[in-house]
């Protein structure tokens, strides 16, 4: 075993040790590829999403080296016509990018680094190749002395593209590295059998990254067949919280909400497995490395940036493009390029058929609201300020300031042909609402009483505030709402909350399109 060339199993052997859920499943769509043109195979996804876990697994498939057959016998991939065709018949080229930066003595080093590893891994395992000056001449040797083509396994392929203290000319030398092995008609084919690679932003679209344009790609926008790969489905999550005497309920508020296909969202693995690990629903994001980026992106001015994070913390799903957005983090033009990064990144969740993101869950909103209070822009200080200001007033019954705000950000915010729409209002109540989260988790159409509640905020625990009932209505009037929600008795299905519940009825005019609250304390 070597630490560039055949790798062995013994990653793998350590995390089937643990808890493993099985996505083995993987293996059979690159087996479906190998030797053919569809052979070359990135993934993007966040952080912490279970990269490095896929790429053991997959040096432990293919791995000549080793016998991995009692590791995969009792996975998915068992099942599979292709398991035996394919299990240990390969040469495995393993390349840890993160720690291949690491190793190298400079960034002028890297390339140098990975040819000389490689090259003396080669010698020292088949002692009859003939090393070449030519490094893809080595590896065709290599082929036709052990007989056995490549995989290649490149972890975290584009830690040098997004490190920025990494000049430009040596991340052309990296491309340069990838087109020989990737994009030569010449040598590619006698040299691969199939190449899989891992990273956190997609190919860019600017033609510099042409030298891997050959590979399928598969992003957090559109990860199609390997979306079920990404992270945990619900399946899997349900399971593990029977297994592990965990609440699927609340896992599901803190860590569901990724949107990949029709089907299934899809959890974030890391965060779920160190829930169970700590027996404790909390935001596991500021151990990883993306944690300032968040601030600084949503911190950029661009015109609606600050309007849009204040819906998505409101809860209301933004419409973007992501069409434009050159998966490049320098050159970050608009709003929308913004928005489309923090889904690469994992911090908004992206809906193909609505073109829409929203904040996926508990833990993301969590780390946008530590994020929010910490911005510099005049006008999200603003919001954050209003916000708060107006939870203030109606805990204190100033029902004529709560009804000016609701009528201002209406006016502001909706767009006229949607004006006089009920849902319009009530995303209207959750961009006034957007700090919510500082006390209270919030509910839509809560079942209570003899009907539906339009919003509830229940506080979360320790917090000193009173619950809010809302009731929404449209060209009657707010003391009309307030009769509904008790004639419909909707304050008894929170009356296990036994704190103090106030009552807000908020109604508008069509006509003149005025306002009006009431608010009272039951």
């Amino acid at each position: 075993m070597g630490l560039y060339l055949n790798p062995g199993n013994d990653g793998f052997r350590a995390i089937r040790k643990q808890t493993y859920v099985d996505k083995s499943g993987m293996i059979s769509i690159i087996n479906n590829g190998i030797n053919t043109k569809n052979n070359l195979i990135a993934i993007s996804r966040p952080r912490r999403f279970g990269k490095s876990y896929a790429a053991q697994m997959l040096c432990a498939y293919y791995d000549s080296s080793c016998d991995s057959r009692r590791l995969f016998d009792d996975l998915n991939i068992a099942s599979d016509a292709s398991y035996n065709d394919h299990l240990n018949k390969y040469n495995v080229i393993y390349l840890d990018m993160s720690g291949v930066l690491s190793d190298a003595k400079s960034a002028d080093d890297i390339i140098p680094l990975i040819k000389r590893q490689i090259t003396k891994e080669i010698v020292e395992t088949f002692p009859d190749v003939i090393e070449s000056e030519i490094f893809s001449e080595t590896l065709i040797n290599a082929v036709t002395q052990s007989k056995r083509k490549f995989i290649a396994i490149i972890d975290e392929w584009d830690v040098i593209i997004r490190d920025r203290t990494i000049s430009d000319d040596i991340q052309k030398d990296y491309f340069e590295f990838l087109r020989m092995l990737f994009k030569n008609s010449g040598t590619t084919d006698k040299i691969f059998a199939a190449a899989y690679m891992t990273g956190i932003l997609p190919i860019k679209k600017d033609g510099t990254q042409s030298a891997i344009t050959n590979f399928k790609e598969f992003t957090m926008l559109r990860s199609w067949k390997f979306s079920e790969y990404v992270g945990f489905t619900e399946k899997e999550v349900k399971k593990l919280c029977e297994d592990n005497n965990m609440d699927f309920r609340i896992m599901k508020q803190w860590y569901d909400g990724y949107t990949l296909s029709d089907n299934d969202s899809i959890y974030n693995p890391n965060s779920v497995m160190d829930a169970i690990t700590y027996k404790k629903y909390d935001s596991y994001w500021q151990n990883t490395s993306e944690a300032d980026s968040l601030l600084q992106y949503i911190n950029m001015d661009f015109d609606g940036l600050s309007s849009s994070v204040a819906k998505l913390l409101g809860g209301i799903n933004v419409e973007i493009n992501v069409s434009r957005f050159k998966n490049d983090i320098v050159g970050i033009r608009s709003k929308d390029d913004v928005l489309t990064m923090l889904a690469h990144f994992g911090y908004l969740s992206y809906n193909e058929n609505s073109k829409t993101v929203c904040i996926p869950n508990e833990e993301i909103r969590m780390e946008f609201i530590d994020s929010v209070h910490h911005i510099s822009l005049p006008e999200t200080i603003s919001r954050v300020k209003a916000s708060q200001l107006l939870i203030k007033k109606v805990i204190e019954y100033d029902s004529e300031y709560v009804a000016e705000q609701i009528e201002k950000i209406h006016n502001e915010e909706t767009d006229p042909l949607h004006y006089n729409n009920e849902e319009a209002l009530r995303s209207v109540i959750k961009l006034a609402f957007f700090c919510y989260k500082d006390y209270y988790v919030r509910f839509d159409e809560l079942p209570c009483g003899k009907g539906y509640a339009d919003v509830v905020y229940l506080p979360k625990k320790d917090a000193n505030v009173p619950a809010l009932l809302i009731e929404l209505k449209w060209n009657k009037t707010s003391d009309a709402a307030i009769s509904q929600i008790k004639n419909k008795n909707y304050p008894s299905s929170i009356s296990d909350y036994g704190g103090e519940v106030i009552l807000i009825g908020i109604n508008y005019d069509e006509a003149d399109k005025k306002h009006t609250c009431t608010i009272e304390k039951i």
